[in-house]
C-alpha cells in the first residue's frame, strides 16, 4: 500500500473507501494502469472482508475480476468497496474505482474465503 500511495479512508465489514494517486501508477501510456486499479479494488475488499471475519480469522481473495471503463491520466482516484454477501466463509464485494471528476474508471468484484487464522 505504501508502495503504491494507496490511503485507507474506511474500513467496516460492509463497507471499505480508499485512495490511489494516479502519478506514479501508470502504464507505458501515462494512464492508470489497469492493475493499479485491480490492486486497489482488491485491497479494500480484503480489508472489509477480514473486518467481517472477526478475531481470529482472515480473509484471503479466491476471485477478483476487473472491467475498466475508462482511463485516467492525473490525480487521485477513490476505491468504494461495498458488501453483495457476508456469509460464514465466504464475503463478496462490488468496488467502484472513480477518477477526481467522479467517473467510473473501474468495476470490479471480489470474492475472500474467510479462513481460520493459522501460524505462518
Amino acid at each position: 500500500m505504501e508502495r503504491l500511495g494507496m490511503t485507507l479512508l474506511e474500513v467496516t465489514p460492509q463497507r471499505a473507501v480508499g485512495t490511489l494517486p494516479v502519478a506514479g501508477n501508470v502504464q507505458p501510456y501515462g494512464l492508470l494502469h489497469g492493475g493499479a486499479s485491480a490492486v486497489l479494488a482488491e485491497t479494500l475488499g480484503s480489508y472489509a472482508a477480514a473486518a467481517h471475519a472477526g478475531p481470529g480469522r482472515r480473509a484471503v481473495g479466491i476471485e477478483l475480476s476487473c472491467t475498466h471503463h475508462r482511463s485516467a491520466t492525473e490525480g487521485v482516484v477513490t476505491g468504494t468497496a461495498t458488501a453483495v454477501h457476508l456469509g460464514g466463509r465466504v464475503a463478496t464485494y462490488d468496488v467502484v474505482v472513480e477518477d477526481p471528476r467522479g467517473r467510473r474508471i473501474c468495476s470490479a468484484r471480489l470474492t475472500c474465503m474467510l479462513i481460520d487464522d493459522r501460524p505462518v
